[in-house]
């Protein structure tokens, strides 16, 4: 096992990890699968970044392998994941280019494999999610964005579809009632893999347009990726900083 602490998941519209020095593409084998993460340096900081659509974005929401992603991470040595997502909002405060730190998720997905447990020990796979996201990551990402006086929304619940389509303007509003802020395709089941692991994990995400019956034109992933393309040095920042910035000892219960 290495000792790469600290792990990258990019979303749409971030495939390169342009922050990391000496990058360099490994193979990795999982019981799930192979992986091909990007190793570099941060300073004195090795992190792996790992595409979650691959660097083309070839592999659709519905088509990744988050367990072969999550398991290789952790093979790895990882044990915090800064994860990436763009994702649609359904709340005034949050318009198209603006940030949030998620601290809570409504799953609405059908078809994937949620749990590396598919077999065995009830106490182990019951695993307490009562908070999904790391709370102390969470927090040392909020001192991260304040520090570089970038605006971010600290809290919110974000709603994971199924896709690979869009929703209709009626699920948006069942959202809405439900509690959602933001919506998107990819959030689960990584949270709940990297916690049945024991990884704290944070999720960062972008907003790129409007969610359906808000938005006035049409949804299409060239808006998506045009967003992500103007927030891509804000998200560089941020991470960048909040890495260089955290402190290794973790005062929360992921790990348990």
């Amino acid at each position: 096992m290495t000792n790469i602490k600290y792990g990258i998941i990019g979303g749409s519209g971030f495939y390169h990890p342009d922050l990391l020095k000496d990058v360099r593409e490994i193979q990795l084998e999982t019981p799930y699968g192979e992986i091909k993460p990007l190793i570099g340096w941060l300073d004195k900081l090795e992190v792996a970044f790992l595409p979650r659509h691959g660097q083309d974005h070839s592999v659709l929401p519905h088509q990744v392998n988050y367990r072969a992603n999550i398991w290789g991470l952790h093979s790895l040595g990882v044990e915090k994941i800064i994860a990436t997502t763009a994702v649609g909002s359904f709340k005034p405060e949050l318009p198209p280019g603006s940030m949030m730190i998620a601290d809570q998720f409504l799953d609405f997905t059908k078809n994937r494999v949620a749990t590396f447990y598919e077999q065995g020990d009830v106490q182990k796979a019951h695993i307490d999610i009562t908070e999904p996201y790391c709370p102390a990551l969470r927090v040392f990402l909020g001192k991260a964005a304040a520090k570089i006086n970038l605006p971010v929304q600290i809290g919110g619940c974000y709603v994971c579809a199924e896709g690979p389509r869009y929703e209709t303007a009626a699920e948006i509003r069942m959202f809405r009632m439900l509690g959602g802020t933001v919506v998107g395709m990819t959030g689960i089941p990584e949270v709940v893999l990297a916690r049945e692991l024991g990884i704290c994990y944070a999720n960062l995400s972008t907003v790129t347009n409007w969610a359906a019956g808000i938005s006035v034109e049409p949804l299409n992933h060239t808006e998506v990726v045009q967003i992500m393309s103007l927030n891509k040095d804000k998200l560089r920042r941020l991470i960048g900083n909040f890495l260089l910035e955290v402190n290794d000892e973790l005062k929360c219960g992921c790990r348990r």
